[in-house]
């Protein structure tokens, strides 16, 4: 099976983009999957610093109502599948039309609560602490055009711990989504799930998922 050519796009640090590129790397191989360009949305993001590092192609997204700029970028790097990886920007209806079924994202709680239009970074946390909520968590959801809106692809559930402040529980969140994002990815690559025709995602987590401890 020929590897799909995944493109992420990113607005921070990259820290799920790592992530991802160290699960590729322990598949070797056998991985389903390979990096091939990464967009940020910000010149001084973190992620355009790991792209380098890694010898990845990699460019700054300055086109974010039309797209046609970032679509040539991603033609450029023959891109089969978009990750979104930290991305604060709206992804623009023509990319996600474009990669229909293969555009994944991660959203630091699970869906659909505490999601939508603003929700995102330590404003989701704050607001699960503020609910009172002693479970949130990680949710893997194919991109529409809604914002978390997709179908969720996978979920796990975090702790919220007494005393906890939205940084502390943003860094335990962030633990999990480095666990189980890159693997869903690698699921979503090999074609061991897929979004149907229903609107849903097929491919059950315990059968694609090795058996791992997420760190709480």
């Amino acid at each position: 099976m020929t590897a799909m050519r995944i493109a992420v796009l990113a607005s921070g640090g990259g820290s799920n983009l790592q992530a991802l590129l160290d699960h590729l790397a322990t598949l070797g191989a056998t991985a389903p999957g390979q990096v091939v360009w990464v967009g940020a949305s910000r010149a001084d993001a973190g992620a355009l610093a790991r792209a380098s590092a890694a010898g990845i192609a990699s460019n700054v997204v300055t086109d974010f109502d039309v797209g046609d700029d970032l679509l040539a970028d991603l033609a450029a790097a023959r891109a089969d599948m978009v990750v979104l990886a930290g991305y604060l920007k709206r992804v623009p209806p023509a990319i996600v039309r474009a990669f229909h079924g293969c555009m994944l994202n991660v959203h630091p709680a699970l869906l659909p609560a505490f999601g939508g239009a603003g929700m995102y970074g330590e404003r989701v946390h704050a607001a699960v602490i503020a609910s009172g909520a002693r479970v949130t968590g990680v949710t893997v959801h194919f991109v529409n055009e809604e914002f978390d809106s997709g179908a969720i692809v996978a979920q796990w559930p975090v702790p919220v711990l007494e005393g906890d402040t939205p940084l502390v529980l943003a860094a335990r969140v962030l633990r999990a989504e480095h666990a189980l994002y890159p693997r869903c990815i690698a699921a979503v690559a090999a074609g061991t799930i897929i979004l149907g025709t229903d609107g849903r995602a097929h491919g059950t987590p315990a059968e694609l998922l090795p058996e791992f401890a997420l760190p709480q």
